[in-house]
């Protein structure tokens, strides 16, 4: 510590204010649900939805599935964990995320949030995007590893096996998020909700890049499953999501394909596996 000494008083010199760091820059993806009946018998893409997003005929597998405790206590915190392998890749893929609810549109202060808990614009670890759906958005914060998978088909490793992944590369935030250890206690002790062999169908539309998800949920009965399809697209900015939202819904309404609601998929494993 210096100091200075004028007319016989010691004046102690104080550290410049530490500037707080800048909230983090999100991208945006926008997210319909689709009706039931834009499937065939088959539970593919019906040809008309085909012709309208340019689909391919053939889709990528994507096996999925997640880790909770018994009562969800990741998911309380607003923390999902999911371990996934796609069709032709030789990575098993894990995602660590962490979600904000955005009330009234206010996507400022969701990030405001999140700084306060550690995410700002210096992590370089977790990627923000605003999931923006039918009636609501949400801030998500993501935290992507990988682990080499023995071949390229769309499976997964043993229930065992993916718990000793998932926990082994927990990230530090988790591990640590209420108290010293509490995520990494919680993962440990954590089961597999799925897990669920969706498909993923690339297209185009008006320019963009559109991707139509199938993903095979278990029923409420526990009897069978349901699709549950989505259509989505990734944008950089916010008015580029804004706009290309507007036209996308006004488009699935027009074809009557658009369901009135958000999309739940992760919500839905988890209460129903």
């Amino acid at each position: 510590m210096s100091g200075t000494l004028l007319a016989g008083t010691f004046i102690v010199a104080q550290p410049a204010p530490t500037e707080a760091a800048a909230n983090m820059t999100p991208t945006y993806e926008v997210k319909f649900v689709l009706d039931q009946d834009v499937l065939n018998a088959d539970g593919a893409p019906t040809s008309e939805l085909n012709r309208a997003f340019a689909l391919p005929s053939k889709p990528q597998k994507i096996a999925i599935e997640y880790f909770d405790t018994n009562n969800q206590k990741l998911n309380e915190e607003g923390w999902n964990v999911r371990l996934r392998k796609k069709e032709n890749k030789t990575k098993y893929e894990m995602t660590y995320k962490k979600r904000y609810a955005i009330e009234n549109g206010d996507i400022d202060a969701a990030l405001t949030q999140a700084n306060k808990d550690g995410f700002d614009a210096n992590d370089t670890n977790y990627d923000a995007e605003v999931d923006w759906g039918y009636g609501k958005q949400t801030l998500s914060l993501s935290n992507d590893k990988d682990s080499k998978a023995p071949d390229t088909s769309a499976s997964l490793p043993s229930a065992k096996k993916a718990l000793e992944l998932v926990v082994d590369n927990i990230p530090g935030k988790l591990e640590n998020w209420k108290s010293s250890g509490w995520g990494k206690d919680r993962l440990k002790n954590s089961r597999v909700y799925g897990p669920i062999t969706a498909s993923k169908y690339e297209g185009s539309w008006n320019g963009l890049d559109i991707d139509v998800e199938v993903w095979p949920i278990r029923k409420a009965s526990g009897e069978g499953t349901e699709p549950v399809i989505e259509i989505s697209f990734k944008a950089d900015t916010y008015s580029d999501a804004s706009d290309n939202r507007d036209k996308l819904m006004q488009a699935l309404q027009d074809k009557g394909w658009l369901v009135p609601q958000d999309s739940l998929k992760t919500q839905l494993v988890l209460d129903r596996y």
